[in-house]
């Protein structure tokens, strides 16, 4: 949506789809190129569910790379590399990181990878990570990228599931106050896996130096050096083969490995591109994530680059890089379009500068959109958003599993209404509902089980690797015909969805469900609030109690006994006397993972005296100390 306010033309795409699933993504497939067609766009009778465009042959490097040059545009910078941390800075054109991309190819192709191989991305936000992943699909070969700096059990767990015969990674990832060897964590990692990679490729960064053994390990660098200009055709696949394994913790402890597959994957990132996103060709894109995760996976690596936009690689944080203007130095240098980034991120920024004077030192001119996506973005800080940068503030739903958004305001159809505290509407492939726990639907605002009816549109998981079964039973058991999105919410008259918690973080307090996210919904308005968490803790007489976990915004001077006086009020008068709510405990931080998820279930378990495993993925472990000095003696005061 350019200029003017247009009207949106949401409602019509939507139907069209609906009236025609099949034609809508074959419309869609278009803006792919193919080496084979379909013999059908959707096969109910493949999978557990069905595939898409079955009997297809395409590459996934040929369409973000190849075909660009091909078209005479090798001149337009592909990728951005800044790193506020290092003080170093690059730009790749699309001839520039096609040559890249087919040196690394050649390295995996010298070490034995070929079509349908697992390579192992080991590696911290560098221009080598997105080169490594677009290098697996030239020839055909599977990756899955462990973030960098993951434990070595957790990263045994994914070596021994996922079975690579290669693994790529750097020597280090840099902090803002610390230095994070990866090669002592890889080579324990590959000790106690049982499947041991064939080669392990090393990337020297200056600022570590790693240990190569002898016969498996390979200096990354040096070996593309000599590879550099030998041609690497790419290698078509078919459309249902695996692009990517991306593992997600599971509750067993055994982590799941969503597959994506190859041509639905495509097509529907470059239909989310220009619809959701209203991204053109040449334009600058940035997603504020990390290869990691599946933000990194979608829109720092691939949809950026098969419609032929400019990418960016930010090794930094929101804040500290070197202070809470860091995003906003990006967008002035870089003349950055559209952002996308998660709630946490400007939780983060909105406490270190509450008032936004850094935001105006900044020329934001270029910026049309942000878009927030990860965590609930809670009314409040998407308010502060939309106050300080004067531009729409998007909020978005989806998860690991689909790989793009299940529910958005589709910028480029024409922005809809924005309802604060609502990710707005399904997109098109979409057919979400809200279902109680027998599997009936629930009238309009009453909170239930978000589900979306079978067959799930293009990209989205067809299957878990190698475990169909494990599929089945995690995903389309519960509610035979629907995927379970394992989130709890509603839709509103208008058809508007509201997602409230995770369903694992519905409480039951004397028989009433209550959503934790409603609470934290009010916690965060209260002024003093930067950002909040509130959990379900046992209580003997109700079974479950809420108890809030807050974090003040820098300068807050009353005392915070008075505060959380005043937030155990306000909750009481905005959702009632039901929610029983008598605990809010003010906390210097919570604890979250790399990607910006609070964990709850870990504050629960403290809470509750349980005990628990470190999770995986968490940034930093001594915040749970700082929890569990927190909740003594006021759960028992309570």
């Amino acid at each position: 949506m350019r200029g003017e306010e247009t009207v949106s033309r949401y409602a019509e795409v939507y139907a069209a789809w609906k009236a025609d699933p099949e034609g809508f993504w074959k419309t869609a497939a278009a803006a792919i190129d193919w080496t084979r067609y379909w013999d059908a766009v959707f096969d109910p009778a493949d999978g557990p569910y069905g595939r898409w465009f079955k009997g297809a042959t395409t590459n996934t490097a040929w369409n973000c790379l190849d075909r660009h040059v091909a078209a005479g545009h090798g001149e337009r910078t592909a990728l951005i590399y800044d790193s506020p941390i290092t003080g170093r800075k690059a730009r790749y054109s699309y001839a520039e990181l096609t040559a890249e991309v087919t040196a690394l190819a050649a390295v995996l192709a010298d070490h034995g990878v070929g079509k349908g191989d697992r390579v192992i991305v080991y590696m911290p936000m560098i221009p080598q990570a997105v080169m490594a992943m677009l290098a697996c699909a030239r020839i055909g070969a599977i990756h899955s990228v462990v973030f960098g700096g993951f434990a070595a059990r957790e990263l045994a767990t994914r070596i021994d599931d996922a079975k690579p015969k290669v693994i790529v990674a750097a020597s280090c990832g840099i902090e803002p106050n610390r230095l994070v060897a990866y090669k002592p964590l890889l080579d324990e990692a590959i000790a106690a896996s049982e499947h041991k990679p064939s080669s392990v490729l090393v990337f020297q960064r200056p600022q570590v130096q790693a240990a190569l053994q002898p016969g498996r390990d390979f200096d990354l660098a040096d070996a593309m050096e000599t590879a550099r200009g030998r041609p690497v055709p790419c290698v078509p696949v078919e459309a249902t083969d695996p692009c990517y394994i991306l593992y997600t913790s599971g509750t067993t402890g055994q982590p799941k490995g969503v597959v994506r597959d190859t041509g639905g994957h495509m097509a529907a990132l470059a239909w989310s591109m220009k619809a959701i996103y209203d991204i053109e060709p040449g334009e600058v894109f940035w997603a504020a994530s990390d290869v990691g995760w599946v933000v990194g996976h979608s829109y720092i690596v691939y949809a950026p680059l098969l419609i032929g936009a400019t990418t960016v690689v930010y090794e930094g944080k929101p804040v500290g890089t070197p202070d809470a203007g860091a995003f906003w130095r990006m967008v002035e240098e870089y003349r950055i379009s559209a952002l996308f980034t998660a709630p946490t991120a400007f939780r983060a920024i909105k406490k270190e500068d509450p008032e936004g004077v850094l935001i105006g030192r900044y020329d934001l001119s270029s910026l049309r959109t942000l878009f927030l996506a990860g965590e609930r973005a809670d009314p409040d800080t998407v308010k502060w958003a939309e106050d300080k940068l004067k531009v729409p503030v998007v909020d978005h739903w989806w998860q690991t599993e689909t790989g793009w958004a299940i529910a958005a305001n589709p910028v480029g159809l024409g922005m809809l209404p924005v309802k604060h505290g609502s990710p707005t509407v399904p997109m098109p492939g979409y057919a979400v509902e809200i279902l109680d726990d027998a599997g009936h639907p629930v009238p309009a605002g009453k909170l239930g089980n978000i589900v979306v009816k079978l067959p799930l549109p293009p990209s989205c998981l067809p299957t878990l690797w190698n475990a169909d079964e494990r599929f089945v039973r995690s995903y389309l058991e519960e509610f035979p015909g629907y995927y379970k999105t394992a989130d709890a919410g509603f839709m509103d008259e208008d058809g508007y969805l509201f997602i409230m918690s995770r369903t694992d973080d519905i409480i039951n307090v004397a028989g009433h469900r209550l959503s934790t996210g409603a609470m934290e919904e009010v916690l965060a308005s209260h002024p003093a609030v930067a950002e909040c968490a509130v959990i379900g803790v046992h209580d003997a007489l109700k079974g479950q109690a809420p108890c809030g976990f807050v974090v003040l915004k820098a300068g807050v001077t009353t005392p915070r006994a008075e505060i959380e006086k005043e937030l155990v009020k306000l909750v009481r008068d905005k959702i009632g006397p039901v929610a029983a709510f008598k605990l809010a405990i003010t906390v210097d931080r919570l604890p979250k993972t790399r990607s910006g998820k609070i964990l709850r279930g870990t504050m629960r378990q403290i809470a509750d005296g349980e005990t628990y495993r470190m999770p995986a993925t968490i940034d930093d472990p001594a915040i749970l100390d700082e929890i569990r000095d927190a909740v003594t003696g006021r759960l028992a005061d309570a």
